[in-house]
Order: structure tokens, then sequence, then C-alpha cells
């Protein structure tokens, strides 16, 4: 089994689907394989500087809520046991192993499903200028971090490489992809998050906010992607928790907290990170990771 961070995959004789920010992407014909890597993006900017085992922990907390929640939504994991998968992966088993995941080969929806929880981040910001978050008007006097009065669903674009996605209304989600489509990913995603926050708590996280996707298989509406990691969410220990303030965090806002300190702009090159945030940013992963499955790293 491979120790070794992995930045990059190049599976030669597998056709690349797409390299993302974290995930490389193959096609097996009739399925996919998911590889996570050890990037680490912040701000859409992907840093060069590896984070060890992360891509291990992001595969082992996706694998451990699609079977939490597969009594709500159907989902496209296959499996995670390299030893199951198609033959054509079998000469790069040191490299998959404990970070890849075979899975459907379903058609992504174009938008990415956000549930916000509590007034944090660029909610925040909007907040503070509108009185709303992506037009969703809010009481007043709300203050930073506080528990919103109900979980919002704020859906974006899926912007293209380079660029940023775009919060759009649940109207112009409904013009893109159907009326009924959109609120059935709206109420799914609004009771993927309630049961995950819920269920986080009792471990002592709170559950910020996250961000889901679903794709259509044969007419049916699959969760794929990732669910529920510190990539794709923001996990504040709760007895550390205070309204008023930016919370500590499990997630990667530590490392854009260390970025936007150090005075660097997503228009600058990104830094090489130095050893001690690599080393806590991993920390804080892994707490996450035992936090939630009871279990550490595989």
């Amino acid at each position: 089994m491979s120790t070794s961070p992995v930045y990059r995959t190049d599976l030669e004789t597998l056709p690349l689907l797409s390299r993302g920010k974290v995930r490389d992407i193959y096609d097996l014909g009739d399925s996919i394989l998911i590889v996570a890597t050890d990037r680490i993006s912040a701000f859409d900017v992907v840093m060069p500087t590896p984070i060890p085992n992360k891509g291990k922990i992001l595969t082992q907390l996706s694998a451990f809520w699609f079977d939490f929640f597969k009594d709500l939504t159907p989902h496209h994991l296959i499996s995670t046991d390299v030893r199951s998968f198609p033959e054509s992966c079998a000469p790069y088993g040191d490299i998959l192993e404990g970070r890849s995941m075979w899975v459907k080969k379903a058609k992504p929806l174009p938008v990415e499903c956000i549930v916000r929880g509590y007034l944090v981040g660029s909610g925040w910001k909007d907040y503070r200028k509108t009185g709303a978050v992506c037009g969703i008007a809010l009481p007043p006097g709300l203050r930073q971090a506080e528990r919103l009065p109900e979980p919002l669903f704020t859906p974006s674009t899926k912007a293209a490489e380079g660029a940023h996605d775009e919060n759009i209304s649940f109207e112009q989600m409904s013009r893109l992809i159907g009326a009924a489509p959109a609120a059935r990913v709206r109420d799914l995603s609004l009771e993927i998050y309630k049961r995950g926050a819920a269920y986080a708590l009792e471990k002592g996280i709170i559950l910020a906010d996250t961000k889901l996707e679903f794709g259509f298989l044969d007419g049916e509406l699959l969760l794929i992607d990732e669910v529920l990691t510190p990539d794709s969410s923001r996990f504040w220990p709760a007895d550390r928790y205070r309204v008023g303030e930016n919370p500590e965090s499990f997630d990667k806002q530590y490392l854009r907290d260390y970025l936007v300190d150090s005075g660097w702009k997503d228009s600058d090159p990104p830094p090489e990170l130095p050893p001690e945030v690599v080393e806590n940013t991993t920390a804080r992963y892994l707490e996450a990771l035992e936090r939630l499955t009871g279990r550490g790293l595989a």
C-alpha cells in the first residue's frame, strides 16, 4: 500500500475523464473510477503542497455517509474495495488503495446544492451588506456564526475551471433543470443536511453548511461525488463554538484563514505551505473522521 502523499495520478491505461481540484476521474466504460488525491484548494486555487492522507480521509468519510443516507436516497457508490474493482484497475492497486471509489456513471446536474445552517463565510458577508443570504431575506440583528432560524437552500452554478461558482435562485435552478427535479434535490439536500447535522452534533461537531451533488442514471436521481466531508462542509467543534466569533474548524477553513493572515491573494501564485500548516490541516481532517465515524484512518 502506498504511504507517500499522492498529488496527481497518471493511470496510463485508463482514460482520464477529468482532473478536478482534488479528484482524478477515469472512465471505466459503463462506470467511473474516482481517485481522491492529497491536493487541497482554497478560494478555488489548488495549493502546490499536498496534505498527507487527505484523499483517504475524504474517501472514508464519503463511504460512511453514503451508507448512512442509503434509506433516504440511492447513491452512485459501488465499492471502495480495490479488490472488487474492474480488472483494468488491478495494475494500480497500491495507488488506489484507500483513496478511490468505483461508482455508477450518472449524469451530474449542472448545479451544486448548498445548504447553510449558520450565518458564516460568504453568507455572513452577504447578510451584512443586504440583510439577506443569496437573496433570501433574514431577520435583522443576527450575528456572525449564529444558527439560522431554518437551514437555507442556496444553489449555485458549476463554474468552468479557474472561475468562481455563481449563486442562483431556486427559480433559476428550476428553469435550468426542471421544476420537479429542482424541488426533489432541494428537499433531499435539506433533509440530508438536517439528518447529518443532528448526527454530527451527537459526536460533538456542528455542521455549519455543506455542498451536495446529484446526478441522473436511467431516470433515477442519485446522490453523487462526495458527502459531508471537510472539503465540502464546515465542521466546528461544538464545545468551542461561540456566536459572534469566527469558529475553529475541522475543515479547510483553517487553511483559508492562514492564507488571508499571510496576505496572500487568489490572484497571486499559490504558495508552498509550511510544515506546521500541513500538519495542523491533516490533524483537523483526521479528527473529523475519527469523531464522525468512530474509527481512525483505515
